[in-house]
């Protein structure tokens, strides 16, 4: 089985990147220092097609391949992980639960706009006190009538406040099964639906233009109509978006590591020490060979987790492809910013390098979409081994 980008996604990759430059990464550390999400450049890229990659034509979309999206969160990546992640979210938790889930009424209703990139959908899952182990959800919808009474929480959602924020999906509780374990349903909640509270954005680590809130939801009713999914096959949906959701991080990840490697070839081609490159010390040399082989490695694991994807590969084998991918290209991103802050020295620790807004950025590779841990747990079940 071929990896290969065909022809045409290397000229998208052209394109991509030659908005990246334009766009992106001249503006990329004021909007770091300033916490600032740049509506204006989502809107543009959603003019470029970026959000409706893999959407029907039908909602405005180009009906792509999944292959492509990830050349697009790749090298927009390269540039600036929080508008990489802005656009994996975008798609792979905003858009893609409707477009798969989602009733014609719904898709019809959301979609377009979601497609356009003139508003953005978050996706609520984690909650305070159910992470990793998201079968422990606490909200809870109650049907009355024809409305969903919510009420609960949930933590660390991406694409959830902002002012083009259009909707946000949220899986709850909404009664309990005959094994005595609880059924758990998608709601679709719109923004400024009474009730429902974005409530201030986090002071972070890293992604500092990326949009995350702690959402709250008081009694707050929508109506039956926005069950999204069948009930009670809100966990099972929101596994199948987590194992997309995997490579696409796989995708931020890559181009981070793309990143820490150019940045790290030119700075160590340039910088003298003892009159000669540092560069040209093998203890230096070594360390940025390293990074090429990560790069090679990271992007083969990728595009062949996006290939089976696109092919419609058997779930078992596209969800250990998707889990391989995520664990060794996010480990190796956090890699990568270490070996590429120490290459930069002192200069390294200066935030008027990118190379420190890197190291900042990379750590939650490991941990958004499924810890490193919870990886190595599909891993081992996919092998066949008893894993609790």
């Amino acid at each position: 089985m071929s990896f290969e980008l065909s022809p045409e996604h290397n000229e998208f990759r052209a394109s991509v990147r030659d908005f990246a430059q334009a766009e992106i990464a001249p503006y990329a550390a004021e909007w770091d220092r300033k916490h600032h999400f740049p509506v204006d450049v989502v809107h543009k890229m959603g003019e470029l097609g970026l959000f409706g990659l893999t959407a029907p034509e039908e909602y405005g979309g180009a009906d792509g391949d999944f292959t492509s999206l990830c050349v697009a969160i790749e090298e927009i990546s390269r540039v600036d992980q929080s508008m990489g992640i802005t656009l994996e979210a975008a798609v792979g938790l905003g858009i893609n639960p409707i477009l798969t889930y989602g009733t014609d009424a719904q898709k019809q209703a959301w979609l377009p706009d979601l497609v356009a990139g003139k508003r953005l959908a978050g996706f609520g899952l984690t909650e305070p006190e159910s992470g990793s182990d998201a079968g422990a959800t606490k909200t809870r919808a109650v049907l009355e009538g024809d409305e969903w009474v919510v009420n609960g929480s949930k933590q660390f959602i991406t694409n959830s406040g902002s002012s083009i924020t259009s909707v946000v999906t949220v899986t709850a509780r909404t009664g309990e099964r005959a094994d005595g374990k609880p059924e758990i349903s998608t709601i679709i909640v719109p923004s400024g639906t009474p009730g429902f509270v974005a409530e201030a954005p986090y002071d972070k680590l890293g992604w500092h233009a990326s949009d995350t809130h702690p959402l709250s939801f008081t009694d707050c009713r929508v109506p039956s109509a926005n069950l999204l999914g069948e009930r009670g096959k809100g966990f099972g949906q929101f596994l199948a978006t987590l194992d997309d959701g995997r490579v696409a991080i796989s995708a931020v990840a890559l181009g981070c590591i793309k990143a820490c490697l150019e940045m790290s070839v030119q700075y160590a081609g340039e910088r003298k020490t003892f009159g000669v490159p540092i560069g040209a010390k093998q203890g230096v040399a070594f360390q940025i060979a390293d990074l090429q082989v990560m790069a090679h490695a990271a992007e083969m694991l990728t595009y062949k987790a996006a290939a089976l994807k696109d092919k419609g590969a058997p779930i078992k084998e596209f969800k250990q492809a998707a889990a391989v991918a995520k664990l060794y290209s996010t480990e190796a991103a956090v890699t990568a910013t270490r070996i590429a802050t120490q290459v930069f020295g002192g200069y390294g620790f200066m935030e008027e390098y990118p190379v420190t807004r890197f190291y900042r950025d990379a750590k939650i590779l490991e941990i958004g979409e499924g810890t490193s841990e919870v990886q190595r747990m599909l891993i081992a079940r996919g092998l066949g081994l008893p894993v609790e």
